[in-house]
């Protein structure tokens, strides 16, 4: 196969197109990346309560240890303690779930913004690239008689805008069966330009 032109005028379109495709995927998924940070900031509120969580079920876990060392009273005193630090983990534990739920939320913003405009764009390119470096390619490897130049002629009367052949001369169809090798190989250069390949020299074509 073959992914880019031999026509000069032409390759340099298609870098340039997939260039600007490269640049239309790179934008999209900084604008996801930008959306996802700013949804994920949601989550500031659960980083503060999950840290203040942890910090104060450790300091009452600590509390706890140390007067469970009274005598008699030691392990009913505890007691407050440890149900303290209980409800203290039950908010550090809801402050990760808001920080997950912040994180989800961010990434299904990011992927739904982002997803459809960069898939739209791929497949139209995929396609029309894909289809060109077929017909290219498959184009390239007839390119190697007379013969191929004159099914190449057959498509550019059959397919070719009349504007076009009629620059060729002024009865391109009646040269053609009559097998006129000037204008067989004007006709091939014709479509061959048209699937972006250099027609072959003059010379090459007949020997």
């Amino acid at each position: 196969m073959r992914f880019y032109a031999q026509d000069a005028a032409r390759c340099t379109r298609q870098v340039l197109g997939d260039l600007a495709v490269l640049a239309w995927v790179a934008g999209w998924l900084w604008v996801a990346r930008w959306l996802h940070d700013l949804v994920a900031r949601l989550g500031a509120p659960g980083r503060t309560l999950e840290d203040a969580g942890t910090s104060l079920r450790e300091g009452l876990t600590s509390a706890g240890r140390s007067v469970s060392g009274i005598p008699v009273v030691g392990d009913e005193v505890r007691a407050p303690f440890d149900a303290a630090g209980g409800a203290a983990g039950s908010i550090a534990a809801a402050g990760v779930q808001v920080q997950d739920g912040a994180a989800r939320l961010a990434l299904a913003v990011a992927v739904a913004v982002a997803l459809g405009p960069v898939l739209v764009v791929l497949v139209a390119w995929v396609r029309a690239r894909w289809s060109f470096a077929r017909r290219a390619g498959a184009a390239a490897r007839l390119v190697d008689s007379a013969a191929d130049l004159d099914l190449f002629a057959l498509r550019a009367l059959a397919g070719q805008p009349v504007t076009r052949l009629a620059r060729v001369c002024d009865d391109p169809a009646d040269a053609w069966r009559r097998g006129d090798p000037d204008v067989v190989h004007a006709l091939a250069a014709l479509e061959l330009r048209s699937l972006g390949l250099r027609p072959p020299r003059r010379e090459a074509a007949t020997r």
